[in-house]
């Protein structure tokens, strides 16, 4: 075996120390490299969620806020599953034949139907009312459509701001089809209550703050008295 003079063996030490390949990384460089990578993936997120820090800190994006959460019950379950078992109407609104218009028709309640078709309001990513005021208000509705066959509804859901706009049309969904089986399950003709989600994209309120997204996170109805033959 050839023998390495101590002049190659310096010399080769001295041209390793100058490739960077051949530096070692020491605790503190490798430190430093997790570093930027978690500044790396925190911006990554900030930029998916967007950079309102007001969001962040209050109701945020990352899930209800701890007065808003309310955690779900083997009842909530249930109803959940119970969203998708009652049937659509029969006939769609608009369509020919239906004897019904198009969703434009449908109106705003006013005066006196105000006060009984009122808005209700939803707590963060949630789809399930609780409150004994809500229920009220869906029970004076179920009561009116009972007595009024020829009313016909749209329950709409909609969302607050925050979140990807996919996910709050499907929230919106869930809004509006929670309240609708509950309508239907107090002995309302389930072919008088349509349902149609929007999502984020019409809000009551478009200030960017928990009060406004309060307003937002509705279901709101909306009317169409058909005339009786």
């Amino acid at each position: 075996m050839k023998k390495l003079y101590p002049m190659t063996i310096l010399a080769c030490a001295f041209a390793c120390l100058l490739l960077p390949g051949c530096k070692t990384k020491t605790k503190r460089s490798m430190w430093d490299d997790n570093k930027h990578s978690g500044n790396f993936k925190n911006k990554n997120s900030k930029s998916f969620w967007g950079n309102d820090s007001s969001v962040a800190a209050n109701d945020g994006l990352l899930g209800p806020s701890e007065e808003d959460f309310i955690p779900l019950s083997e009842e909530d379950l249930k109803s959940q599953f119970a969203d998708g078992a009652i049937p659509q109407p029969k006939d769609s609104p608009g369509e020919p034949g239906s004897g019904l218009p198009g969703i434009d028709q449908f109106k705003l309640p006013s005066s006196q139907l105000a006060a009984i078709f009122r808005n209700l309001l939803f707590n963060t990513d949630d789809h399930i009312l609780r409150g004994k005021e809500s229920l009220q208000v869906m029970d004076n509705v179920a009561a009116y459509l009972k007595e009024h066959p020829n009313t016909y509804v749209f329950v709409e859901g909609h969302a607050d701001e925050r979140g990807p706009e996919a996910y709050n049309l499907s929230l919106g969904a869930r809004r509006a089809n929670y309240v609708r089986s509950h309508l239907v399950s107090k002995g309302v003709d389930l072919n008088q209550i349509h349902t149609i989600s929007y999502g984020k994209e019409r809000p009551l309120d478009s200030s960017h703050t928990s009060q406004a997204w309060t307003k937002n996170r509705r279901a709101q109805f909306r009317i169409y008295e058909k005339s009786a033959k």
